[in-house]
Protein backbone atom coordinates (compact mmCIF):
# COMPACT_ATOMS: atom_id res chain seq x y z
CA UNK A 1 0.00 0.00 0.00
CA UNK A 2 1.22 3.80 -0.82
CA UNK A 3 0.38 6.25 1.40
CA UNK A 4 0.25 10.28 0.47
CA UNK A 5 1.72 11.68 3.93
CA UNK A 6 2.26 15.52 5.42
CA UNK A 7 4.33 16.63 7.71
CA UNK A 8 3.58 19.85 9.91
CA UNK A 9 5.21 21.41 13.10
CA UNK A 10 4.37 23.34 15.85
CA UNK A 11 7.18 24.71 17.43
CA UNK A 12 8.96 21.77 17.21
CA UNK A 13 6.39 19.41 17.91
CA UNK A 14 6.06 17.47 14.68
CA UNK A 15 3.68 14.98 13.50
CA UNK A 16 2.42 13.00 10.15
CA UNK A 17 -0.66 14.25 8.45
CA UNK A 18 -3.06 11.80 6.71
CA UNK A 19 -5.92 12.77 4.47
CA UNK A 20 -8.14 9.69 5.78
CA UNK A 21 -11.75 11.23 4.31
CA UNK A 22 -12.23 7.81 2.72
CA UNK A 23 -11.16 6.08 5.67
CA UNK A 24 -8.68 3.70 4.26
CA UNK A 25 -5.84 3.84 6.16
CA UNK A 26 -5.88 0.58 8.91
CA UNK A 27 -6.11 2.60 11.81
CA UNK A 28 -5.77 -0.39 14.42
CA UNK A 29 -2.43 -1.49 12.83
CA UNK A 30 -0.52 -0.01 15.87
CA UNK A 31 3.05 -1.63 14.73
CA UNK A 32 2.28 0.78 11.24
CA UNK A 33 1.56 4.10 13.17
CA UNK A 34 4.71 3.30 14.98
CA UNK A 35 6.45 2.29 11.93
CA UNK A 36 5.99 5.47 10.35
CA UNK A 37 6.74 7.46 13.69
CA UNK A 38 10.11 6.32 13.75
CA UNK A 39 12.95 8.62 12.91
CA UNK A 40 15.36 5.99 11.48
CA UNK A 41 12.72 3.77 9.90
CA UNK A 42 10.00 5.50 9.32
CA UNK A 43 9.09 9.10 8.55
CA UNK A 44 9.43 10.57 11.73
CA UNK A 45 6.92 12.66 14.57
CA UNK A 46 6.14 12.98 17.91
CA UNK A 47 2.64 11.54 16.44
CA UNK A 48 0.60 10.67 13.45
CA UNK A 49 -3.06 12.02 12.93
CA UNK A 50 -5.80 11.31 10.53
CA UNK A 51 -8.45 13.96 9.30
CA UNK A 52 -11.89 11.93 8.98
CA UNK A 53 -14.98 13.31 8.08
CA UNK A 54 -17.97 14.48 10.72
CA UNK A 55 -21.47 15.16 9.61
CA UNK A 56 -21.78 17.53 12.15
CA UNK A 57 -18.06 19.47 11.84
CA UNK A 58 -15.62 20.68 9.49
CA UNK A 59 -13.67 17.41 10.20
CA UNK A 60 -12.64 14.85 12.73
CA UNK A 61 -9.37 14.85 14.26
CA UNK A 62 -7.71 10.86 15.56
CA UNK A 63 -4.48 11.32 17.03
CA UNK A 64 -1.99 8.53 17.86
CA UNK A 65 1.12 8.55 19.36
CA UNK A 66 4.55 7.47 18.52
CA UNK A 67 4.33 4.09 20.25
CA UNK A 68 1.00 3.46 17.93
CA UNK A 69 -1.51 3.76 20.39
CA UNK A 70 -3.94 5.99 19.74
CA UNK A 71 -3.81 9.02 22.22
CA UNK A 72 -5.13 11.43 24.63
CA UNK A 73 -5.79 15.54 23.15
CA UNK A 74 -2.65 17.21 21.41
CA UNK A 75 -2.36 20.66 21.65
CA UNK A 76 0.13 21.38 19.08
CA UNK A 77 -0.98 18.65 16.82
CA UNK A 78 -4.50 20.31 16.86
CA UNK A 79 -3.31 23.15 15.44
CA UNK A 80 -1.26 21.28 13.17
CA UNK A 81 -4.55 19.55 11.58
CA UNK A 82 -6.12 22.71 11.69
CA UNK A 83 -3.94 24.34 9.21
CA UNK A 84 -3.87 20.83 6.88
CA UNK A 85 -7.62 21.62 6.91
CA UNK A 86 -7.20 24.83 5.70
CA UNK A 87 -4.33 23.91 3.40
CA UNK A 88 -6.97 21.68 1.93
CA UNK A 89 -9.59 24.58 1.90
CA UNK A 90 -12.12 22.68 4.31
CA UNK A 91 -12.77 26.12 5.87
CA UNK A 92 -11.47 30.07 5.22
CA UNK A 93 -11.02 31.34 8.56
CA UNK A 94 -12.68 29.78 11.40
CA UNK A 95 -13.44 25.80 12.01
CA UNK A 96 -15.23 23.67 13.89
CA UNK A 97 -13.58 20.15 14.79
CA UNK A 98 -14.48 16.65 16.99
CA UNK A 99 -11.25 15.47 18.71
CA UNK A 100 -11.23 12.65 21.46
CA UNK A 101 -11.65 15.13 24.07
CA UNK A 102 -14.77 17.08 22.27
CA UNK A 103 -15.59 20.23 20.14
CA UNK A 104 -12.72 22.71 19.45
CA UNK A 105 -12.83 25.92 17.68
CA UNK A 106 -10.10 27.50 15.72
CA UNK A 107 -9.37 30.62 13.98
CA UNK A 108 -6.28 30.72 11.54
CA UNK A 109 -4.38 33.55 10.41
CA UNK A 110 -1.42 33.39 8.35
CA UNK A 111 1.15 33.26 10.59
CA UNK A 112 -0.83 31.72 13.95
CA UNK A 113 -3.25 29.06 14.60
CA UNK A 114 -5.16 30.17 17.88
CA UNK A 115 -6.94 26.61 19.10
CA UNK A 116 -9.48 26.83 22.16
CA UNK A 117 -9.15 24.29 24.47
CA UNK A 118 -11.51 22.00 26.63
CA UNK A 119 -12.46 23.63 29.85
CA UNK A 120 -10.12 23.03 33.30
CA UNK A 121 -12.55 22.71 36.32
CA UNK A 122 -9.71 20.74 38.75
CA UNK A 123 -5.85 21.36 40.04
CA UNK A 124 -5.27 18.84 42.25
CA UNK A 125 -1.94 18.68 44.77
CA UNK A 126 -1.38 14.62 44.45
CA UNK A 127 1.54 14.13 46.86
CA UNK A 128 3.69 17.37 46.66
CA UNK A 129 2.78 17.55 42.61
CA UNK A 130 0.73 19.68 41.08
CA UNK A 131 -1.78 17.55 38.44
CA UNK A 132 -4.34 18.94 36.16
CA UNK A 133 -5.84 17.72 32.80
CA UNK A 134 -6.19 19.91 30.10
CA UNK A 135 -7.25 17.53 27.57
CA UNK A 136 -4.27 15.21 28.27
CA UNK A 137 -3.26 14.35 32.16
CA UNK A 138 -0.08 16.69 33.03
CA UNK A 139 2.23 17.83 35.94
CA UNK A 140 3.84 21.17 36.34
CA UNK A 141 6.41 21.32 38.37
CA UNK A 142 8.52 24.57 38.96
CA UNK A 143 12.78 24.64 38.86
CA UNK A 144 15.50 27.09 39.44
CA UNK A 145 18.20 25.72 36.73
CA UNK A 146 15.94 24.39 34.03
CA UNK A 147 18.65 24.72 31.07
CA UNK A 148 20.46 21.63 33.32
CA UNK A 149 17.97 19.47 34.14
CA UNK A 150 17.75 16.37 33.45
CA UNK A 151 13.98 16.34 31.66
CA UNK A 152 13.95 12.39 30.24
CA UNK A 153 15.41 11.09 34.06
CA UNK A 154 13.56 13.17 36.38
CA UNK A 155 9.97 13.01 34.00
CA UNK A 156 10.43 9.50 33.31
CA UNK A 157 10.28 8.97 37.34
CA UNK A 158 6.89 11.33 37.50
CA UNK A 159 5.41 9.72 34.26
CA UNK A 160 5.25 6.05 35.59
CA UNK A 161 4.86 7.14 39.60
CA UNK A 162 2.16 5.21 41.93
CA UNK A 163 0.30 8.31 42.42
CA UNK A 164 -0.40 8.72 38.37
CA UNK A 165 -1.21 5.13 37.34
CA UNK A 166 -2.66 3.34 35.30
CA UNK A 167 -2.64 6.04 32.34
CA UNK A 168 0.88 7.63 33.42
CA UNK A 169 1.30 11.44 33.02
CA UNK A 170 2.91 13.95 31.20
CA UNK A 171 5.78 16.08 33.18
CA UNK A 172 6.56 19.90 32.73
CA UNK A 173 9.50 21.21 34.13
CA UNK A 174 8.69 25.28 34.65
CA UNK A 175 11.51 28.43 35.25
CA UNK A 176 10.06 31.88 35.16
CA UNK A 177 12.18 34.34 33.19
CA UNK A 178 9.89 37.71 33.62
CA UNK A 179 6.77 38.59 35.38
CA UNK A 180 4.73 37.22 31.87
CA UNK A 181 7.20 34.30 30.57
CA UNK A 182 7.96 31.23 31.21
CA UNK A 183 10.36 28.70 30.00
CA UNK A 184 9.09 24.87 30.06
CA UNK A 185 10.25 21.85 29.17
CA UNK A 186 8.32 18.52 28.56
CA UNK A 187 8.70 14.97 28.99
CA UNK A 188 5.85 13.09 26.96
CA UNK A 189 4.29 10.05 27.41
CA UNK A 190 3.82 8.20 24.16
CA UNK A 191 6.62 9.33 23.25
CA UNK A 192 8.57 8.89 26.17
CA UNK A 193 11.24 11.46 25.79
CA UNK A 194 11.61 14.90 25.78
CA UNK A 195 9.64 16.66 23.64
CA UNK A 196 11.07 20.35 21.69
CA UNK A 197 7.19 21.85 22.49
CA UNK A 198 3.39 20.45 23.87
CA UNK A 199 0.31 22.31 23.66
CA UNK A 200 -1.55 20.91 26.38
CA UNK A 201 1.35 21.09 28.42
CA UNK A 202 2.34 24.86 28.12
CA UNK A 203 -1.56 25.34 28.37
CA UNK A 204 -1.21 23.52 32.19
CA UNK A 205 1.77 25.88 32.85
CA UNK A 206 -0.34 28.69 31.87
CA UNK A 207 -3.04 28.06 34.15
CA UNK A 208 -0.59 26.91 37.47
CA UNK A 209 1.17 29.63 36.75
CA UNK A 210 -1.65 31.68 37.50
CA UNK A 211 -3.32 29.83 40.31
CA UNK A 212 0.27 29.62 42.00
CA UNK A 213 2.31 32.81 40.59
CA UNK A 214 -0.80 35.42 39.92
CA UNK A 215 0.76 35.36 36.70
CA UNK A 216 -2.39 37.27 34.28
CA UNK A 217 -3.60 36.51 31.15
CA UNK A 218 -1.57 35.78 28.68
CA UNK A 219 0.48 34.20 29.10
CA UNK A 220 3.70 33.75 27.26
CA UNK A 221 5.52 30.34 26.47
CA UNK A 222 9.42 29.76 25.72
CA UNK A 223 9.71 26.41 24.31
CA UNK A 224 12.66 24.39 22.83
CA UNK A 225 10.63 24.70 19.38
CA UNK A 226 9.44 28.47 19.82
CA UNK A 227 7.08 30.52 21.31
CA UNK A 228 3.62 30.27 22.29
CA UNK A 229 0.87 32.05 24.38
CA UNK A 230 -2.15 30.97 26.25
CA UNK A 231 -5.16 33.22 27.01
CA UNK A 232 -7.64 31.92 29.32
CA UNK A 233 -10.83 33.38 31.70
CA UNK A 234 -10.11 32.44 35.02
CA UNK A 235 -13.53 31.62 36.72
CA UNK A 236 -12.14 30.60 39.89
CA UNK A 237 -8.49 29.68 40.85
CA UNK A 238 -9.29 26.24 39.81
CA UNK A 239 -11.76 26.80 36.94
CA UNK A 240 -10.51 27.89 33.67
CA UNK A 241 -12.99 28.57 30.56
CA UNK A 242 -12.18 30.74 26.87
CA UNK A 243 -8.71 28.92 26.81
CA UNK A 244 -6.60 29.43 23.96
CA UNK A 245 -3.43 27.69 22.98
CA UNK A 246 -1.85 30.29 20.05
CA UNK A 247 1.21 29.49 18.07
CA UNK A 248 2.31 28.97 14.59
CA UNK A 249 1.73 25.84 12.84
CA UNK A 250 3.69 25.11 9.30
CA UNK A 251 3.78 22.41 6.79
CA UNK A 252 7.45 21.37 6.69
CA UNK A 253 6.65 18.91 3.48
CA UNK A 254 4.64 16.05 1.59
CA UNK A 255 5.76 12.44 0.27
CA UNK A 256 4.21 9.15 -0.84
CA UNK A 257 5.78 5.75 1.68
CA UNK A 258 4.98 2.15 0.84
CA UNK A 259 4.17 0.33 3.62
Amino acid sequence: MTLEFFKYQGTGNDFVLIDDRNETFPASDQALVERLCDRRFGIGADGLILLRNDPQYHFRMVYFNADGAEGSMCGNGGRCIVRFAHDLGLFERETRFLAVDGEHIAFVTEETVSLKMSDVTGIDNRGGLTFLNTGSPHVVQFVDDLESLDVVKEGRAIRYDARFQPGGTNVNFVQPIDGGTLFVRTYERGVEDETYSCGTGVTAVALVAHQQLNMPDPVLIKTLGGNLRVSFNAKTQEQFDSIHLIGPAKRVFAGTITV
